[in-house]
């Protein structure tokens, strides 16, 4: 038997399960990315001669396939949500930003060269890598699909999915600070300026402006274009959702900006041209199709990975610097950033403790071991992929009842009396 037969029986089943089981699912306290994890791990603990999917001895392949699929989800992050832009509008998503990352940065950093024992660059990295949430696994808490009403979505929902649409790009000047450390030194005079001008202010700017730009002139094209034979929007053509995601992110990275970032913008700048048009939901269902397959793909590898010892220079200090992470460091911080914040309290609670982290965390780690020669690869690698499983599990059983829990308190709050 051909290992690429079975490669292609494996892939094919999993693209069907993919369209069956969040059917199944559906209000279950079981989420698909568990699903699917298990089935990584049940497919590659099997005898079947499948190759090792070991991040570490593939560090490039594993850049790139997370890195398609964290665009292609931030694409359709930001073209499902209905409430536009704006400083009070997206009031605890800045908050988020600004001061819950940051402090999750720091904390897990701290928790990873004291307990875990890595050096100053890796503990960094694994702060910077596991602080972000994840676009690609969270649909349990984010908006559904595209509406024509500003505010369809509760106050939970919206800000969890505009903070993962963000958070991912805006974590990529602490990836570089690692990067910087690991090459140059600690002693911040040699690299403190150049990142603050170039990884702080130049690349997000590029990202922001380039995202934009891209995305108003395909807003205009979809929608405005003067021939009705370039208004693509009267063509439903899904997969120009894709167009869009590599224009913009290609274009950004090329001008030496976020590309994460200017995605999700772009998404944005394109729901922005025409709020309310059927279209949004063609581009929306698109994206939201390809993400699944790649998720299923990514949730097999990684499956098999963990088969296949990712976990196994794990320590009990580095174990507990994951859980640390997960039950107190980002709940924690999002609880303190929050105060203030639109919202009732039981919301702000929940936004504060489901920041699932998942495929971003896997890119931001092969991203810098490709860019830079970090002492204990395996032990910071073990630890955000138990992070991520971990988060997985727990955010995935607890996404379902908490959700539902909160739709019926908010049916109550805002029902006759």
């Amino acid at each position: 038997m051909e290992q690429s037969d079975l490669a292609y029986m494996v892939v094919g089943a999993g693209a069907l399960l993919a369209g069956i089981l969040p059917r199944l699912l559906e209000r279950r306290p079981l989420s698909m990315p568990i699903a699917f994890l298990g089935l990584g791990v049940l497919v590659f603990a099997l005898p079947t001669g499948l190759p090792d999917p070991d991040p570490l001895a593939h560090p490039e392949l594993a850049e790139h396939l997370t890195e398609v699929g964290v665009i292609v989800a931030l694409m359709g992050a930001g073209l499902k949500i209905d409430r536009p832009m704006g400083w009070r509008r997206w009031a605890a998503t800045w908050r988020l930003l600004a001061i819950a990352m940051p402090l999750t940065i720091a904390a897990t950093a701290l928790l990873g060269w004291w307990w875990a024992g890595l050096v100053p660059a890796a503990a960094l990295l694994l702060g910077a890598a596991l602080a972000p949430t994840d676009p690609v696994l969270a649909s349990d808490v984010q908006v559904g699909e595209p509406t024509d009403r500003e505010d369809s979505e509760d106050e939970v929902r919206i800000t969890l999915t505009s903070e993962a649409g963000l958070n991912d790009g805006l974590a990529f000047p602490f990836v570089y600070a690692a990067i910087a450390i690991a090459t140059v030194g600690s002693d911040p005079g040699a690299w403190l300026g150049e990142w603050l001008l170039t990884d702080v202010l130049y690349k997000s700017v590029a990202g922001l402006v380039g995202g934009l730009v891209v995305g108003r002139l395909l807003g205009r094209l979809f929608f405005r274009a003067r021939s009705e034979v370039l208004r693509m929007a009267h063509h439903s053509e899904g997969f120009l959702a894709l167009a869009a995601t590599f224009l913009a992110y290609g274009a950004a990275e090329l001008a030496g900006g976020y590309g994460f970032v200017a995605v999700f913008v772009a998404a944005r700048a394109i729901r922005a041209a025409e709020r309310s048009h059927e279209y949004h939901q063609v581009l929306h269902d698109f994206a939201e199709q390809t993400e699944r397959l790649l998720t299923v793909l990514l949730l097999l590898l990684f499956g098999g990975a963990v088969v296949g010892g990712l976990l196994a220079p794990l320590t009990w200090p580095a174990a507990a610097v994951g859980l640390a992470l997960i039950l107190v460091i980002r709940p924690a911080a999002g609880w303190l950033s929050l105060r203030g914040a639109p919202g009732t309290r039981a919301e702000r609670w929940v936004i504060a403790a489901f920041g699932i982290r998942g495929i971003g965390s896997f890119y931001y780690v092969s991203y810098a071991l490709t860019h830079a020669d970090l002492p204990g690869a395996d032990l910071l690698w073990a630890v955000v992929g138990f992070a991520v499983a971990t988060s997985v599990v727990l955010h995935g059983v607890a996404a379902t009842p908490v959700m539902r829990w909160l739709d019926q308190a908010n049916a109550r709050t805002s029902g006759p009396t």
